[in-house]
């Protein structure tokens, strides 16, 4: 299992980061939150990655208002969660992503995200130089800057049933981004792949996480 670490981001924060991962790793990712905080799902995803090889970071995002926050999935949740990622600013976010990947060190990396994560990862592969390979869950944020350029492969998986990101926009990030690999579930809804959610969605889940794992595979090396 991992422990929390802590980051100094370039403009002076200090955050939380979970670590995780075998001490030998030949690749590492950087996992990022949803709007719930570094919880025990997040977690759980770290401990997947570990599991498959990598070394592990996913920065406390939230720790730009105040340590140690991390959300549960009721309808309150729900409004904290958004109500606290609208006093982030995005430039603060990648800045703790950068952190997290000079934690990383010299090991090629990946990102992966979920929800807010999903979007944030997707400005990992365009607004850094950081990472091999982007791996996008349902990020809501990413048709409106889809027409940024990336400088890495990027895959996305959205759900076609999810109230949040309508599939006309994972259309209109297919048209403008064609070389990315971008996957609508049929019938999934936001947040599939969280199992501590009721909108869980096991089969999809694991077929996003194969994708995710053979995509990785396959730009980072094993």
């Amino acid at each position: 299992m991992g422990e929390f670490i802590s980051l100094t981001a370039a403009d002076g924060h200090k955050l939380a980061a979970y670590r995780t991962g075998p001490a030998d790793a030949k690749r590492g990712v950087v996992v990022v939150q949803e709007i719930f905080g570094v919880n025990h799902h997040i977690r759980n995803m770290c401990e997947r990655f570990a599991a498959n090889g990598f070394a592990v970071v996913s920065p406390a995002l939230f720790d730009r208002i105040r340590p140690g926050i991390e959300l549960g999935y009721t309808a309150a949740d729900v409004a904290e969660g958004r109500t606290l990622r609208g006093e982030i600013p995005d430039a603060n976010a990648m800045l703790d992503v950068d952190a997290a990947a000079a934690a990383l060190g010299a090991l090629p990396l990946g990102i992966v995200g979920y929800c807010w994560g999903g979007t944030i990862a997707w400005w990992g592969a365009t607004r850094t130089s950081h990472f091999k390979a982007s791996s996008c869950w349902y990020g809501g944020g990413i048709a409106p800057t889809r027409t940024e350029t990336p400088h890495c492969p990027v895959q996305m998986h959205f759900g076609e049933r999810d109230a949040s990101i309508p599939v006309a926009d994972a259309e209109a990030i297919k048209a403008a981004q064609p070389q990315a690999e971008v996957y609508v579930y049929a019938g999934a809804q936001h947040g599939f792949g969280c199992d501590e959610r009721g909108s869980f969605s096991a089969p999809d889940a694991a077929l996003a996480h194969e994708r995710t794992f053979a995509f990785f595979d396959k730009l980072l090396g094993k």
